[in-house]
């Protein structure tokens, strides 16, 4: 099943402007080299191995550019890939192909580095009831891709932007004047709005997390930045009450510790900003 982003017009919206980007008034190199009647073929070679993802992004590209192309998918979002499998063979229009290759390839790319990433960080906190998940920290314009290739790797999606969640970090926390104001005042804004949007209070330490639970009527908890002798205090102080998320320096040689204090979630910026590309290619045949 999608996430709910993931609706037709936002990935329209996507498609025509990385198209406005990238062609702009025309891909002139393929229109000057290749006689418009010109029909050819071409396949998606995979160079890594990894987790896929972007596939049906590919297919919605190249249709976008091209209705007459016909793509056909050998691999689906979320399959593990090798060097040497093919993932899709488009045929059709020969200048309509090159024009969709870069904009098709940079996504594919990208996300399968993201999916591939995800899914071997997820691995890692198998043995534990901790879930992985992403945060706000992604490519302006590209969120949507990347947000989808955590999902298809096996992360879970934090909120999308600021408007689905309310999050309280320590920020809002100081400038509101601690804890219990910017809870109420989140809870009468919302209430007077007619929002129905989950809250979440970032805590800096085991004063902050009684405060939070003082107060009460707060979804989730964030533990910032705690050693794990902290987390797991705060873990037994929350006793169940509401879902807690770990968030912080945490790097994949420190994941599995943090996940066996008893988190609910931990998130980490690196699934979408500290991921390799996967290589592939897609070459004429």
């Amino acid at each position: 099943m999608n996430p709910p982003y993931l609706t037709a017009k936002a990935l329209d919206q996507f498609i025509q402007t990385a198209i406005a980007e990238d062609i702009g008034p025309g891909d002139y190199s393929s229109l000057a080299a290749i006689p418009s009647e010109k029909s050819g073929k071409a396949q998606l070679l995979i160079k890594s191995e990894g987790i896929i993802a972007g596939v049906e992004m590919a297919k919605l590209i190249f249709k976008t550019i091209d209705q007459r192309l016909t793509v056909d998918l050998l691999k689906k979002d979320g399959e593990y890939i090798q060097p040497g499998d093919i993932a899709l063979v488009v045929s059709g229009p020969s200048i309509s192909i090159l024009s969709a290759e870069r904009l098709v390839l940079n996504c594919m790319q990208r996300m399968s580095g993201i999916a591939s990433f995800t899914h071997r960080l997820t691995q890692k906190i198998i043995h534990t009831h901790a879930r992985l998940m992403d945060t706000r920290k992604t490519t302006p314009n590209f969120r949507l891709m990347e947000k989808w290739a955590v999902h298809i790797g096996g992360g879970v999606n934090h909120r999308f932007a600021l408007y689905d969640m309310i999050m309280l970090k320590d920020n809002h926390v100081d400038f509101a004047g601690g804890i219990p104001n910017a809870v109420r005042n989140a809870q009468k804004y919302l209430r007077e709005h007619e929002l129905d949007l989950k809250i979440e209070v970032e805590t800096r330490n085991l004063q902050e997390v009684q405060e939070v639970l003082e107060v009460g009527g707060v979804d989730f908890i964030m533990l910032d930045n705690m050693d794990y002798a902290t987390m797991r205090k705060a873990v037994a102080l929350v006793n169940g009450k509401m879902s807690i998320e770990a968030s912080g320096g945490i790097t994949e040689e420190t994941l599995a510790e943090v996940a066996e204090c008893g988190v609910d979630f931990i998130s980490m910026g690196a699934l979408t900003y500290g991921a390799k590309a996967l290589d592939m290619s897609l070459k004429a045949c």
